[in-house]
């Protein structure tokens, strides 16, 4: 099915919404929701931004929340999950969230380093053998950091559809392959790299990476939406992918299979389960040890002593108002997603689109937007 922009335009205008959901007032017990009244004005101008980049950028379906401190004060969703089905998207609606997958995961790192079952600088080799010697050595924490040398996709590898049976299956695209430098010389992001810590993770916990996932960071935080992007599996409210096709129409996205990437960018969740999880990575939150998670979060320096405003699967961003944020945005085949956190404002902002599109200027604006009306400007 092709949508042409003009048809989109009229697509976007629908919403459903959800503000002050239940669901996550049961995930989150000791919050008090908020009434979507307290927040009215804010939601309403959020709400017509939202609305007004779809229909620009031709975006098929979008979902967005905000959390304040505990509680959560929007959670929205916009236009259409199956635009061939009619589905439109819910609060419950699964997305693509792409490299978020690596801030998700940098929590299960953080916890087999509280359990002393991890070093961050050790070689990779002492949790992945098999994994071949390298002109240099290369530790885990640099890595995890994007300056390990480790390669990032080629050509059109992103577009594998190739079913992995296990973690250590999707090393063989790029274990073969040289550093591209010197580890701590330098940064390039590699989403490969991420794929070897999802190796590192099972070794280090004795369990297969998706069942740690979900035992010690999914279900704990109460993150019931959020899994692995399985080809071979029905997944409820698991979006439709789109891309913008010639002229600009909305087509289809081709057929992947994320199964060689389940730590680089291979989960599915929604914006209120990211909310979920920023909550517990915001001061007190309390899910890991204020030092660990300072830890995950620091940016780190290169050899030349040049930061790299990236720690450990979080990026930091410092904005034109002076505020850092933290977070990670996330680009998939048929999806974006940007999740940020604004520490001293103490707000959380997700959204996600089920199409290589402007889920970060969508996440952006709406938190310029709750970010003006908190201090009353």
């Amino acid at each position: 099915m092709i949508v042409r922009p003009a048809a989109l335009a009229a697509l976007g205008t629908l919403c459903i919404a959800a503000a002050a959901s239940p669901a996550l007032a049961q995930a989150l017990p000791l919050a008090e929701v908020h009434a979507a009244d307290d927040w009215s004005e804010a939601i309403a101008e959020a709400r017509s931004e939202v609305r007004r980049i779809m229909v620009e950028s031709n975006v098929p379906g979008a979902s967005i929340a905000v959390g304040l401190g505990d509680d959560l004060i929007w959670s929205e969703g916009f236009g259409w999950a199956d635009i061939e089905a009619g589905v439109p998207v819910s609060t419950l609606t699964k997305f693509r969230i792409g490299s978020v997958s690596k801030t998700v995961t940098a929590t299960a790192i953080g916890l087999l380093v509280e359990r002393g079952r991890l070093d961050l600088d050790a070689p990779v080799q002492e949790y992945v053998p098999e994994f071949p010697e390298k002109r240099w050595p290369v530790t885990v924490r640099q890595i995890a950091g994007h300056i390990g040398g480790v390669r990032h996709y080629r050509g059109r590898e992103n577009f594998s559809m190739r079913r992995y049976p296990t973690v250590d299956a999707g090393l063989e695209i790029f274990a073969a392959d040289s550093l591209l430098f010197e580890p701590g010389t330098d940064y390039s992001y590699s989403s490969y790299g991420w794929n070897l810590l999802s190796a590192v993770v099972e070794e280090a916990s004795g369990e297969e990476f998706l069942t740690f996932m979900r035992d010690e960071v999914f279900e704990p935080l109460g993150m019931r939406h959020t899994v692995a992007d399985h080809t071979d599996s029905i997944i409820p409210h698991r979006v439709s992918f789109y891309e913008n096709g010639a002229g600009g129409a909305v087509v289809p996205a081709p057929y992947v299979d994320n199964s060689y990437k389940w730590a680089g960018g291979g989960f599915l969740s929604t914006p209120e389960d990211l909310i979920r999880f920023g909550r517990a990575h915001m001061g007190d939150g309390g899910f890991l040890r204020p030092g660990t998670l300072a830890e995950l979060q620091t940016p780190m320096t290169l050899r030349n002593g040049e930061s790299t405003d990236y720690g450990v699967g979080w990026r930091t961003n410092l904005q034109a108002d002076d505020d850092v944020t933290l977070g990670h945005s996330g680009g998939s085949v048929g999806g974006t997603t940007l999740f940020i956190t604004v520490p001293e404002h103490d707000l959380i902002v997700a959204g996600v689109v089920n199409v290589s599109g402007p889920a970060g200027q969508i996440a952006n604006r709406v938190a310029e937007i709750f970010e003006r009306h908190k201090l009353g400007m």
